[in-house]
């Protein structure tokens, strides 16, 4: 298996952030939280790399709202500074995981997306149903939290397989343990709760006489 080396600086290369910054930018200009970035954007981008280069980067929180699309869904939206960060890891980042995946897999993916994810699915009942001479079946579902449940120590531990750079990893660990929604936090002090009553029963096992 190929393992990468030496990917931060060319994540942390101006020309790659502003590079980013168009490709985050496109459907959002009329946004006020983008308006504002770009009023002063160099000096933003520029920031962005010495805080970078420095080590002193640190992900900020984020906001979250509802939509409905049509179901309702709980939104955690990133600072334009962070997302601009995000668009350029991708850009390093994703060409090393993207021959990984198979191929019918169509979210949030370069060349592919919802309407050629029809046309595969189109395709795979013709086939399936003999040309719609004969019944097949589809099962829909969804993972309910999706994002909210993914462990990411697990995470971690499959981009650190590919990547073996040291500040690539950091600033990875930085921008996932980023998210960290209120079901996560009661998780993660339920987890410590169980882990400090653990402890707790062990200690009381040392001396059988308080027992």
């Amino acid at each position: 298996m190929r393992v990468y080396k030496n990917l931060f600086n060319k994540i942390i290369d101006p020309e790659n952030l502003f590079l980013a910054w168009d490709e985050f930018k496109r459907g959002k200009r009329h946004k006020l939280d983008v308006m504002n970035f770009e009023k002063n954007l160099e000096q933003n981008i520029f920031e962005l790399h010495r805080d970078l280069k420095n080590k002193t980067y640190a992900h900020r929180g984020y906001t979250d709202f509802y939509i409905h699309d049509p179901k309702r869904r709980h939104i955690h939206k990133a600072t334009v500074r962070d997302r601009v960060l995000h668009h350029a890891v991708f850009q390093i980042v994703n060409p090393i995981f993207e021959p990984t995946f198979i191929i019918d897999s169509f979210s949030c993916r370069v060349g592919k997306g919802t309407h050629r994810g029809v046309l595969a699915a189109e395709s795979m009942l013709r086939k399936v149903s003999r040309n719609y001479t004969r019944p097949c079946y589809v099962l829909k579902c969804d993972v309910r939290k999706f994002f909210d449940t993914i462990n990411h120590s697990i995470m971690l531990s499959i981009l650190g397989k590919r990547i073996k750079d040291t500040d690539t990893v950091a600033l990875l660990r930085e921008i996932i343990g980023s998210y960290r929604t209120g079901r996560r936090d009661r998780r993660e002090r339920e987890r410590e709760r169980r882990g400090a009553s653990r402890r707790y029963t062990n200690r009381q096992s040392d001396f059988p006489a308080f027992r």
